[in-house]
């Protein structure tokens, strides 16, 4: 693998087929997650975790971050793929590398690092929900630099069956919600769980929420709420990006 001296590079570690609709409208969950988190100059890297390919562990070492996508999967299965994403980000806790985990991927990071994950008690989560940032939290870190007031709530879209029950040790809980205890949790300043989806669209989730209604996942009773959520709140996707990105790029400070 070539590398150009001075040029950030990141790696997405996806653990999702590309829907349809979504190679379609974007060409695949890549370029949702490139243009939502990317920047011009740098390289970005696909694995295809799901389908078994990951990154050589001598190529770790060459990476400024990893994203781990979201996945219609358990972060606590067994399937040898799991297992294998674990051991990874267990190697890239270690190397203290940039980790941003979204959704499964802030799930399956909790897995690895020694937290709990189990069904939401609350059962599904779609829609926008409006997270609570924990006050004294390590929020100001993130944040620093990106020329924003915080404000103490945040709308993202959500769209999960999981949720995580408990923490790993010395992780921060960052944000909650009513329906979910862990929102966002972070590990010093190379790890970031986010359980609703800074990079999704409207367009996206309205897809997924007609998927899991087709495939009975959820009733229509429940697919109308969901989508009622859409109509009448917005995302805060700018600033969410805005906040991924300031993580990934070694923007964080240490202290306020």
């Amino acid at each position: 693998m070539k590398v150009v001296e001075g040029e950030r590079r990141y790696a997405l570690l996806l653990a999702a087929k590309d829907s349809e609709f979504v190679k379609k409208l974007y060409g695949g969950y890549f370029n949702v997650f490139t243009n939502a988190f990317g920047e011009d100059g740098e390289r970005w890297d696909l694995f295809r975790v799901v389908e078994g390919e990951f990154p050589n562990v001598e190529e770790l070492e060459s990476y400024d971050g990893f994203v781990v996508s979201g996945s219609p999967h358990d972060a606590y299965g067994n399937d040898l793929w799991i297992l294998k994403l674990c051991f990874l980000l267990q190697t890239l806790d270690a190397m203290e590398k940039k980790v941003l985990g979204i959704c499964f991927g802030h799930q399956v990071l909790c897995c690895a690092l020694g937290g709990r994950v189990g069904k939401a008690y609350g059962g599904w989560d779609i829609g926008v929900r409006r997270v609570t940032v924990v006050e004294d939290s390590p929020w100001c870190r993130l944040i620093h630099g990106i020329g924003e007031m915080m404000p103490s709530q945040l709308s993202i879209i959500e769209c999960h069956q999981d949720e995580v029950w408990e923490v790993p040790m010395g992780a921060e809980v960052i944000a909650f919600s009513e329906k979910t205890g862990v929102e966002m949790f972070s590990i010093g300043d190379h790890i970031l769980g986010i359980q609703g989806h800074p990079e999704y669209t409207k367009d996206i989730l309205y897809n997924l929420i007609d998927r899991l209604l087709n495939n009975t996942n959820i009733d229509s009773d429940f697919a109308v709420e969901a989508k009622k959520s859409l109509e009448t709140a917005e995302p805060d996707r700018k600033l969410l990006e805005k906040i991924c990105k300031s993580f990934l790029k070694g923007e964080m400070m240490n202290q306020c």
